[in-house]
């Protein structure tokens, strides 16, 4: 069976001589995570208002100095992660402070930076119930989190709608 993209189904194809292949979709189920017999996981958090770190800003084993410090399990989910960071950082705190998510995570030149959703204070969006395995999370990937507050003065003086 071919593993190369798990969760999406590929066409199978007929070779000419009788032969035909198929590709069977491989879902992958997730399993609730035993919180009382797991070990978590230290998940490293990176978070700046108003942008994102840049790439380099990870490299020789150097990281951005406002870090946070977490231990979970990998069935977290952003709004989760958003909660915890709201804990620790009242400025974030306020209805309608964004968070926008991305995975840090080596490559072949350095680190690069992936998209992985976004989260609102006091509001629902469909990325609130994405978990770190959903997201593809290795353990020693980072995450870094640009957190916009409502309403937030952008370049060119306007304001950012929401």
């Amino acid at each position: 069976m071919f593993r190369r993209f798990p969760g999406r189904a590929m066409m199978g194809y007929h070779d000419g001589f009788g032969m035909e292949s198929h590709v069977e979709e491989i879902k992958q189920i997730e399993r609730p995570i035993d919180r009382e017999r797991t070990c978590p996981l230290l998940l490293r958090l990176f978070y700046q208002i108003g942008r994102h770190h840049a790439p380099h800003e990870y490299t020789q084993g150097k990281t951005p100095l406002n870090e946070l410090q977490i231990y979970t399990w990998l069935d977290a989910s952003l709004k989760e992660l958003t909660s915890l960071i709201t804990d620790v950082n009242p400025d974030a705190r306020r209805r309608g402070t964004h968070f926008d998510f991305k995975l840090v995570c080596p490559g072949p030149n350095g680190y690069r930076l992936v998209d992985v959703g976004n989260t609102c204070t006091g509001m629902r969006n469909p990325d609130d119930s994405r978990t770190l395995a959903q997201i593809n999370f290795v353990i020693g990937d980072y995450m870094d989190i640009c957190i916009t507050p409502p309403n937030r003065v952008i370049r060119g003086g306007r304001q950012r709608q929401y």
